[in-house]
């Protein structure tokens, strides 16, 4: 299968070694409607079995035979693994395990991948705009850098665009409340009495912060028919970013 996108992080020094990323759609797996055909969840309703077989060639993408998930729950927390499995209740997830491949699933939300060759770290991370108030991109940077991380580099996925993300006034109020207002400015638009979010920016404004080195796959799930989008579709599969060293 093709990706929609791949590469590598390329260390510094000689000391480290290439850490392989890939960025799925929904194209090249085996679900049916309404997951057709690359859904990688096994919690939206499709066949375990078959969303399984969808991980595995997500896997090969980057070579990894061991493959860790993020269970998102919209919140700040991160675990550290080293070994294949489901990161329960988490949105973020570290490893200095080579061989093990993290993924992070999204349908609008930004998933992330970030890693440190050198010190040979990597983690995968997923952020809506709760996420984004409750601080899960600080809270992943932070992890890694407790495991040794220092140079992070960093890629963010298809996310719907603000353009294409209204929202209600209380979804407002929560970013109001959780962003420092130079954030909550850049984030947060209203136009024509509309509010509207943009995750992607934010989750680059707060990587900047932190001096995390940061590009992007800067597609729309909401426009690309190619991509799941759950504020398109409403019951839908998720693509994913993932990464492996």
């Amino acid at each position: 299968m093709n990706p929609l996108a791949a590469g590598r992080f390329r260390p510094a020094s000689p000391c480290g070694r290439p850490v392989n990323w890939a960025a799925t759609g929904r194209l090249g797996g085996g679900s049916s409607e309404p997951f057709d055909s690359l859904n990688l969840s096994t919690t939206v309703g499709d066949d375990r079995a078959t969303v399984l077989k969808n991980q595995q060639r997500v896997s090969s993408l980057v070579g990894a035979s061991e493959l860790h998930v993020l269970d998102a729950k919209h919140g700040s927390q991160v675990g550290v693994v080293a070994e294949a499995g489901i990161a329960e209740g988490c949105d973020g997830v570290v490893t200095a395990s080579p061989g093990l491949a993290l993924l992070a699933l999204a349908a609008d939300c930004v998933p992330i991948v970030f890693a440190d060759p050198a010190q040979g770290v990597i983690a995968a991370a997923h952020c809506g705009w709760r996420g984004l108030s409750a601080g899960i991109v600080e809270a992943t940077i932070t992890a890694m850098r407790a495991q040794g991380a220092r140079a992070i580099q960093a890629i963010t996925g298809p996310a719907i665009c603000a353009a294409c993300y209204p929202v209600r006034s209380d979804c407002v109020d929560q970013l109001r409340d959780g962003l420092p207002r130079s954030q909550f400015e850049s984030v947060v638009t209203k136009l024509s009495d509309q509010w509207s979010v943009d995750v992607r920016a934010g989750v680059h404004l707060q990587l900047a912060e932190l001096e995390v080195a940061v590009s992007s796959i800067n597609r729309c799930t909401y426009e690309d028919q190619t991509l799941f989008s759950y504020r398109r579709d409403g019951r839908t599969g998720r693509q994913g970013m993932i990464i492996a060293q």
